[in-house]
C-alpha cells in the first residue's frame, strides 16, 4: 500500500488487499464528503458492468452511515437483520455476512502502535476525538460462514497501516498542488519579466520608427529592424511558455518518450539547439519519474533562458542498481554557484534538491564561468 502515492491508488489497494486478507466475496472502501454522501467509493468483487448496473455512489445511510460515526468495528452475521440496514439497489449482490473497520487518522498514537503491533490490550483505536479517513466494508466469507474474532483482528492491523498509507499519499498529493501552484506563479513571472518587456520595448521601438519615416529614412530602416528583432524575440519567449504550459504525458506514454517529446518542441522553439539521448532506462516507479522529469524541466528551462547558449544536451542513462542518470548540459555562459547562492538567486536549484531528495535521489551542479553549466539527477530504482 505504501508503494503508490496516488490517493485513488492507495484506496483500490486497501480495499483489495482487504478482501484477499480475509477471504471475502466483496470489498469496498468508502471516504466520507461533508455533504452526507461519499467523495470516493472503492470496490472490489464486483465487475464494471455490475458497479454500473447498481447506480450512483451511495449515501450516508442505514449500516454504512452507523460505521462512518463510530471507532470501533462493526461485525454482523447478517447485515440485513440490522434495524438500521436500508436496503440496496436491485442490482446490488445478495450480501450477508459483514465487517466494517474504520480508518482512524495516524495520529491515532496509542490505538494505532496496539493495533500495528498485533496487541489489543493496549485499547481500541480512536480512543478521544479522532478522524474518520474513510471504512473498509467486508461482506461474505468466501468458505461459508462468518467473519471471526482472528478477522477482525487482522482487518483491525490492515486499516491502521492503511492509515498510514492514506496519510502520505494525502501529502503527496498536497505536495504536488503546491508544486504546481509554484510552476504557475514561475510561468506567470516569466510572462511578466520577458514576455512583457519585449513588447513594450517593441512598441516603444515602433513609435520611434513612426516619428522617423519622413525626415530620417535611414534610421527609421534601423529602428524598424529592431521591431522584427524585438518581435522574433517575443515569439519565441511565447512559444517556450506555451510549452512549460502543456501537460506532459508521462503517465500515458513513459518517461523516455514524455522527455524526448518535450526535448523536440523546445529544439523547434529556441535558437539553441536542443538534443535527448537515451540508453537502457528501465522504467521506474511513478515518483521518480516525475522528478526526473522535472528536473530535466527545470534544468533545461535555466539553459534556454539565462545561459545564453549555443547547445543543450540531455541525456537518461539506465544504472546498475535499476535507477537512472538524468544529465543536462549546455555550453553557454555559466555561472558561478556560490555567489548566485549568496546573491540569493536560486535558479530553481532549491526546487531541484528538494525533488531529488523526495525519492532517494543525488543532484549535482557543475558551473563556472565561461564553462558551462552540467546538472546531474540520479535516482534509484524500484
Amino acid at each position: 500500500m505504501s508503494r503508490h502515492l496516488e490517493v485513488r491508488e492507495v484506496l483500490r489497494r486497501i480495499t483489495a488487499s482487504a478482501r484477499d486478507l480475509l477471504g471475502a466475496e466483496y470489498a469496498a472502501l468508502g471516504v466520507p464528503d461533508d455533504h452526507g454522501g461519499f467523495a470516493q467509493f472503492v470496490v472490489d468483487g464486483i465487475t464494471e458492468e455490475q458497479w454500473r448496473a447498481i447506480g450512483p455512489l451511495p449515501r450516508q445511510h442505514g449500516v454504512l452511515a452507523l460505521m462512518l460515526h463510530e471507532s470501533g468495528p462493526t461485525r454482523l452475521d447478517d447485515v440485513r437483520e440490522e434495524p438500521s440496514f436500508g436496503g440496496w439497489p436491485a442490482a446490488h449482490p445478495d450480501m450477508k455476512a459483514f465487517l466494517g473497520m474504520p480508518i482512524l487518522d495516524a495520529d491515532a498514537s496509542a490505538g494505532t502502535r496496539d493495533a500495528t503491533s498485533g496487541d489489543p490490550g493496549g485499547g481500541e483505536p480512536g480512543d478521544g476525538a479522532q478522524e474518520v479517513m474513510g471504512v473498509i466494508f467486508l461482506a461474505n466469507k468466501r468458505a461459508g460462514g462468518g467473519f471471526t474474532d482472528h478477522d477482525e483482528e487482522l482487518l483491525r492491523i490492515l486499516a491502521a497501516h492503511a492509515a498510514i498509507a492514506l496519510s502520505n499519499a494525502r501529502l503527496y498529493e498536497r505536495s504536488r498542488e503546491l508544486t504546481l501552484a509554484g510552476e504557475r506563479a514561475r510561468i506567470a513571472h516569466d510572462l511578466h519579466d520577458a514576455v512583457s518587456q519585449k513588447l513594450f520595448s517593441l512598441r516603444l521601438t515602433a513609435k520611434a520608427a513612426a516619428t522617423l519615416v519622413g525626415r530620417d529614412p535611414d534610421r527609421a530602416r534601423a529602428e524598424l529592424a529592431e521591431v522584427a528583432r524585438l518581435a522574433a524575440e517575443a515569439a519565441d519567449e511565447l512559444r517556450a511558455v506555451v510549452v512549460e504550459l502543456r501537460p506532459a504525458a508521462l503517465e500515458e506514454d513513459g518517461l523516455v518518450p514524455t522527455l524526448a517529446s518535450q526535448v523536440q518542441v523546445l529544439d523547434r522553439a529556441h535558437t539553441a539547439a536542443v538534443s535527448f539521448e537515451a540508453d537502457r532506462v528501465r522504467a521506474l516507479p511513478a515518483a521518480q519519474e516525475a522528478a526526473v522529469l522535472r528536473v530535466a524541466q527545470e534544468a533545461l528551462h535555466n539553459a534556454l533562458r539565462h545561459s545564453g547558449a549555443e547547445r543543450v544536451e540531455v541525456t537518461l542513462t539506465g544504472t546498475a542498481a535499476r535507477g537512472a542518470l538524468l544529465r543536462v548540459t549546455d555550453d553557454g555562459r555559466g555561472f558561478d554557484p556560490e555567489s548566485v547562492r549568496r546573491a540569493g538567486r536560486h535558479l530553481g536549484l532549491v526546487s531541484m534538491r528538494d525533488r531529488a531528495a523526495a525519492v532517494g535521489g543525488r543532484l549535482t551542479l557543475d558551473s563556472a564561468p565561461g564553462k558551462g553549466t552540467a546538472v546531474e539527477l540520479e535516482v534509484p530504482g524500484a
